[in-house]
């Protein structure tokens, strides 16, 4: 049963192989690792250091080689993918380094999106995602389509949809990445915003400095691996 102590996501000696042609790619190893509820963290590191893998892993967009994951309490590695469609639709909001935000939506219905296919009712959902644009300085632009948008504004909006659900956790891939830097810094304003006020637990894959700055915790990968896990008051 999943209560307000349980973790929103912890791995147990992880492993992620890939087969290339002959060879096997070891992208992430042997990684154990407990996300506590109302983290702000950061999993840092080159190209190639595993972080985007481990993300996955914990997002269930891929599954392990070996060992265990769970999110909000349920393990994750030995559930039917509809089953982890279904837990992940509960209760992960991804953010991805180029948006992903359907063309033909406005603002307001990109952010209301998931909580359309949760079956949440109209109001509701209207009600949700309206405080979080007067919250986040995005009202006003509730009916704008995202060719409307700027970069920034777009990447506020994917942030919405992942948090208006009220996901056990948000991972965001390298969410900084196509934007320049006054931007970016408005953006981890309103994470950090998010995660303070509503307690929102935020997970990262980055390399950018200003994000691992802002974060709470920041677990630096190597060759797939742990190589530090720094936590900051």
């Amino acid at each position: 049963m999943t209560t307000s102590d349980t973790p929103a996501a912890r791995t147990e000696g992880v492993w992620k192989i890939f087969q290339q042609e002959a060879e096997s790619v070891q992208a992430v190893r042997g990684v154990s690792l407990t996300i506590e509820r109302g983290e702000f963290t950061a999993l840092a590191g080159p190209s190639g250091s595993g972080k985007t893998t481990l993300l996955n892993l914990i997002g269930g967009l891929t599954r392990p080689t070996r060992g265990q994951v769970w999110v909000a309490g349920h393990e994750v590695s030995s559930m039917s993918s509809q089953q982890v469609a279904r837990l992940r639709l509960r209760e992960v909001g991804f953010v991805f380094q180029a948006y992903n935000l359907l063309p033909v939506l406005t603002a307001l219905e990109n952010a209301e999106f998931p909580m359309l296919l949760q079956g949440v009712d109209v109001a509701e959902r209207h009600a949700r995602v309206r405080e979080l644009f007067q919250r986040t300085g995005m009202e006003g632009l509730e009916d704008r389509r995202p060719g409307k948008l700027s970069g920034g504004q777009q990447q506020r909006v994917a942030v919405l949809r992942a948090v208006a659900s009220r996901p056990a956790l948000v991972l965001a891939d390298e969410p900084t990445a196509n934007l320049d830097s006054a931007t970016s810094e408005a953006l981890l304003d309103v994470m950090a915003e998010l995660n303070r006020d509503l307690g929102v637990t935020f997970v990262f894959a980055t390399h950018d400095g200003r994000v691992m700055e802002r974060c709470r915790r920041l677990v630096r990968m190597v060759d797939g691996a742990v190589g530090e896990d720094e936590r900051r008051t």
